[in-house]
C-alpha cells in the first residue's frame, strides 16, 4: 500500500535538506515533491544554478517543463535540480518540484478546493491537513511531500520529521487569530506580510 507523507518547514534551506536526506536514503526522486513560496521572489535572487553542468540556468529549465517540472533533468540528477516557477490561487507564486506539482497544476487551473488541497486530497491526505499545509506554504513555508510504501513509514518519517513545523501547533496559532480554513479566494500575501511570518517563527516557536 502506497502513503504521502507530508512535512510543512518555515525555511527553504531545511525542506532542501529533507529532500537531501530522502535521496540519500534511496527514496526515488519521482516520489519527492517539494513546494515553497516564492512571494519575496527569493528564488529568482539566487546565483545560477547547473546541477546538470549543460550551461543553462536549471531554474529556467524548470520553468519551461511547466506541469512537468522535475520529471526530466530532476528524475536524472535530483529532484531540486528540476525547481520551476508557477502561481497557484490562494497561495500566490512558488517554487516547486516533482509529482505533487504535476498533479496540482491541472488542480489550480481552476478547481474550488485550489491546487494544493486537490493535489493533495488525491494522494489520500486528509482535507484538514490539506488545508493546513496549502496555508502554511501560503503563509511562506515550504512543503515536502513523498509517496512511499506503508513498510517505509518508520524509515522515512524521522528523515522528515527534522526540522519540521508541529502542523497542529501551528494550526492552532492561527485559529486564535481567527483562521478558519484556507481559502483559494483569499488574496496571496504581500512580501512584507511574508517576512513576518516567518520572523515570527525563525527562533523555533511551533517547531519539532
Amino acid at each position: 500500500m502506497t502513503i504521502t507523507i507530508s512535512r510543512l518547514y518555515d525555511n527553504y534551506s531545511d525542506a532542501e535538506r529533507a529532500v537531501h536526506r530522502l535521496e540519500d536514503a534511496g527514496v526515488l526522486h519521482s516520489d519527492i515533491s517539494i513546494l515553497a513560496n516564492n512571494s519575496d521572489d527569493w528564488y529568482s535572487k539566487r546565483d545560477k544554478v547547473d546541477r546538470d553542468r549543460d550551461g543553462i540556468d536549471d531554474r529556467a529549465e524548470g520553468a519551461g517543463a511547466g506541469a512537468g517540472i522535475g520529471a526530466g533533468i530532476g528524475g536524472a540528477v535530483g529532484l531540486l535540480t528540476g525547481l520551476g516557477l508557477l502561481a497557484i490561487p490562494g497561495v500566490g507564486p512558488v517554487v516547486a518540484a516533482g509529482w505533487l506539482v504535476s498533479t496540482g497544476v491541472g488542480a489550480a487551473a481552476g478547481a474550488a478546493t485550489g491546487g494544493i488541497i486537490g493535489a493533495l486530497t488525491q494522494a489520500v491526505v486528509p482535507e484538514e491537513d490539506a488545508s493546513q499545509y496549502a496555508e502554511g506554504v501560503r503563509r511562506g513555508g515550504t512543503l515536502v511531500s513523498v509517496r512511499i510504501a506503508e513498510s517505509d513509514r518508520s524509515r522515512v518519517e524521522p528523515l522528515l520529521d527534522q526540522s519540521s513545523v508541529d502542523l497542529r501547533q501551528r494550526s492552532a496559532a492561527w485559529q486564535k487569530s481567527g483562521w478558519t480554513g484556507f481559502d483559494v479566494a483569499s488574496p496571496p500575501l504581500a512580501p512584507d506580510d511574508v517576512w513576518r511570518e516567518r520572523e515570527r517563527h525563525r527562533m523555533g516557536t511551533g517547531v519539532r
